[in-house]
């Protein structure tokens, strides 16, 4: 007598509805926006001064690379978080600026920040 209550048409059920969710999921599409080690710490820092000059989030930054600052910033104008403005100056000036989608971010941010914080165990 077999006594598994799982058939195998019950698992394919169970992954499909997994794929669906995972890929339906509006939190997942917002948390791939800002996935990354340092995008958050760069919309935190362009957030408290805006516009904020390339150098000085490089000197603020000090541990990332140029080039990899350089990737992460096109990655968040891509995605719409923040705006990049070159100025025709010599020598070259850009800045960086949160869009209204940016600062709508600053928010959650502090919300995840604090929900960080309400877990001692975290820490």
């Amino acid at each position: 007598m077999n006594f598994n209550t799982n058939s195998d048409n019950e698992l394919v059920n169970c992954t499909e509805n997994f794929l669906f969710l995972a890929n339906n999921c509006n939190a997942e599409h917002a948390l791939k926006m800002i996935n990354g080690k340092w995008k958050i710490s760069l919309i935190k820092i362009i957030g408290n001064e805006c516009p904020k000059r390339f150098g000085v989030l490089k000197r603020e930054l000090d541990n990332l690379a140029q080039g990899t600052l350089s990737t992460i910033l096109k990655e968040l104008e891509n995605d719409g978080l923040i705006l990049r403005m070159a100025y025709a100056e010599i020598p070259p000036r850009v800045e960086y600026k949160l869009t209204e989608k940016g600062i709508a971010f600053l928010p959650i941010i502090q919300s995840m920040e604090d929900w960080w914080l309400a877990f001692p165990e975290n820490n």
